[in-house]
């Protein structure tokens, strides 16, 4: 018997379980939205003092809704950088990068020294950590989301696509529960002077977690496929626009974002701020209505993804853009009740029921519209690309309208109708260009 005959047979590492995929999809996302609207929290209720506290309160919040929003200028640029890697390297290996660069730069955060230790560097270095912040959760949302529908069955990628959406809900209820237990469990001087650093830090706990996890999922297969026919994208980017149809469906992703965007950092953001220094109401009893919400939305979600695997996806965002529009009057009426159960239900309406039909078919249709080779990219640039003027500047938007006003909310309002009406057209118009 020869040397050869004896060589052991190589290891072939088994496939990941379906529930393994979606774990680590989920859990990942949970991470990365806990530490990104963590900060959208605190940009509304603790920064404005914390750091920008010197001056006009309005001029304050202002300032760091600029902060918040700076965020979301950085997303665009961690979707290209990624999105290139993961289209070129793979989605396995972007994901593990984004959640590690995510967690470190929100507990620095939490361990920040205010201005009156450091003075004008403070703000400065806040917005240096957005930035980079920004940046990993720019290359995350796509990676996420191409875990969970290139490892999809037939029939069943819209509920697939839609677990990482529900990681969103799932992170603004940690960040704001987190707020709204340290809030209880200390006056206001302990909570703005050290007790919001607690949630900030934690971050490094869950990403440790996370990252266990994402270990154990190999490489997707769709993308293992492109590799093996060696059609792997020299360039994703210029493919994308280069490619007329991917083109054309970037542009209609990219005006469905408004109404998306904009309706989440509406009723999970700016309701901190009209709510608590508008009305007058209580900070606490509005972070637990903003955490049922989310938890309402973060169950919406995959029924809206199957949903779509039935309908289409588009037409599911549709509904939720319609939904938005009828609503988004009634809902700023009831919310001057000042009355928590009220403003509760307003959110759970809006946020938990409209937001989350968008959110639960947001993540499919934006897949399904790009090719495999340029889809990691295509898909990030229209999500990220689209947040700077969806999400990002909605809190300022809806305070200078707000002050613009004199404090109606009638102004407000309509900019919402509007994205509705435009993003719900946009969002039947796109068109897959292939089978996932």
């Amino acid at each position: 018997m020869t040397a050869t005959a004896l060589a052991p047979e190589p290891q072939v590492e088994a496939e990941p379980s379906s529930r393994t995929v979606l774990v680590a999809s989920l859990i990942g996302t949970t991470i990365e939205w806990y530490d990104f609207f963590l900060f959208a929290t605190a940009a509304g209720i603790v920064f404005p003092t914390v750091f920008y506290g010197d001056g006009d309160p309005t001029v304050a919040t202002l300032l760091s809704f600029a902060t918040f929003a700076v965020g979301f200028l950085a997303r665009p640029l961690g979707g290209l950088v990624f999105g290139h890697i993961g289209d070129r390297v793979g989605r396995r290996t972007t994901l593990i990068v984004t959640m590690a660069l995510t967690g470190v730069s929100t507990a620095l955060i939490g361990l920040l020294p205010s201005p009156d230790s450091i003075g004008v560097l403070a703000p400065v270095l806040l917005v240096l950590l957005r930035i980079l912040q920004g940046i990993a959760v720019g290359g995350e949302w796509g990676g996420a989301v191409l875990l969970a529908v290139e490892y999809a069955p037939p029939g069943r990628r819209g509920l697939y696509g839609a677990m990482p959406q529900v990681g969103l809900g799932l992170g603004l209820a940690l960040g704001t529960g987190a707020f709204a237990l340290l809030g209880s469990v200390m006056d206001d001087d302990a909570f703005t002077g050290w007790g919001w650093r607690i949630a900030f830090v934690s971050s490094l706990v869950l990403v440790l977690v996370g990252l266990v996890v994402r270990l154990k999922v190999l490489e997707t297969p769709a993308f293992r496929q492109v590799q093996e026919r060696a059609e792997v994208a020299r360039v994703p980017a210029v493919e994308v626009f280069r490619d007329e149809r991917s083109r054309r469906n970037l542009g209609w992703a990219l005006l469905a974002r408004w109404a998306e965007g904009a309706s989440f950092n509406t009723w999970a953001v700016f309701v901190l701020t009209y709510t608590v220094t508008t009305i007058g109401m209580d900070r606490t009893g509005v972070l637990v209505a903003v955490t049922v919400a989310a938890l309402v939305e973060a169950a919406v979600v995959p029924l809206a993804g199957a949903l779509g695997d039935r309908i289409g996806r588009g037409r599911v965002f549709a509904l939720g853009c319609g939904l938005l529009a009828l609503g988004v009057f009634p809902a700023f009426a009831l919310l001057g009740s000042g009355q928590v159960v009220v403003v509760g239900v307003v959110l759970v309406a809006m946020l938990g029921v409209s937001y989350g039909l968008t959110s639960g078919a947001e993540s499919t249709l934006f897949a399904e519209v790009f090719p495999t080779r340029t889809r990691y990219t295509g898909m990030s640039l229209a999500f990220q690309g689209g947040g700077i003027y969806a999400s990002g500047f909605t809190p300022l938007i809806m305070t200078a309208l707000l002050a613009t006003t004199g404090g109606s909310p009638w102004l407000a309002a309509s900019y919402l109708l509007v994205a509705a009406l435009v993003s719900g057209f946009a969002a039947l118009r796109a068109r897959p260009l292939e089978q996932l």
